[in-house]
């Protein structure tokens, strides 16, 4: 099996662990087996291993000497401190990026605005949501920053679904509607404020595990 055969793999199984994660169909605390995951996929450990890497580099696992690689936890604490990150690293995107955003980019994230607000569950939400985002942010042009704020989005979706698991709400959100009407006026300046206090919003949510255990769970709502 070639280096590149093996990325591919390694892509493969970190992507679905990943969307198993975040979905929850994988629990905080579950044991990533593997032996198990490397027979499910076909595969030999090398793969497994760097999909493991991968994990805890999204802040999806973590591994632990003598109990192997669990998905990670998660708390208010850990949640506050993806915000931050968000925060920080949308805004520096969004002031590089504004002078390049164009009339058909504005009216695609108002569009992705609009589906958010019709949204009828947390799935559809998540994609309108990160959508809106990426469309405001591509233009900056720096592929590392964009990297590291999908990863974030990617912790922030694992929050949010975790309290999914309550009743879903349709909800519109007035910061998007804001931030496009600043953008579309040149008020980049109030558009990064906004950005950066909307990505800042936790909410919380009980939740209730498939193993019956039930909890707290925050989640990140901008």
């Amino acid at each position: 099996m070639t280096m590149s055969t093996e990325d591919t793999i390694a892509n493969r199984i970190s992507r679905i662990l990943a969307e198993r994660i975040i979905t929850g169909a994988l629990e905080p605390g579950s044991k990533l087996r593997q032996d198990h995951i490397a027979e499910e996929f076909g595969a030999s450990h090398v793969p497994v291993r760097e999909a493991f890497r991968r994990l805890e580099a999204q802040g999806l696992a973590v591994s632990e000497a003598r109990r192997g690689v669990r998905v990670a936890s998660f708390s208010l604490a850990e949640v506050q401190e993806v915000a931050l990150m968000r925060s920080v690293l949308e805004g520096l995107a969004l002031r590089y990026a504004a002078p390049h955003l164009t009339s058909f980019l504005l009216d695609q994230a108002d569009a992705a605005a609009q589906a958010g607000d019709a949204a009828t569950n947390i799935r559809e939400w998540d994609e309108a949501n990160r959508r809106f985002h990426k469309l405001l942010l591509s233009p900056c042009s720096m592929p590392r920053l964009l990297a590291e704020i999908d990863d974030l989005h990617a912790a922030g979706s694992r929050f949010l679904f975790a309290t999914s698991r309550a009743a879903w709400a349709p909800r519109v959100d007035a910061d998007h509607k804001a931030i496009l009407d600043d953008l579309r006026k040149g008020r980049i300046d109030q558009a990064v404020i906004t950005l950066e206090r909307h990505v800042k919003r936790i909410g919380q949510q009980p939740i209730h595990y498939a193993s019956g255990q039930t909890g707290a769970a925050f989640a990140l709502e901008g």
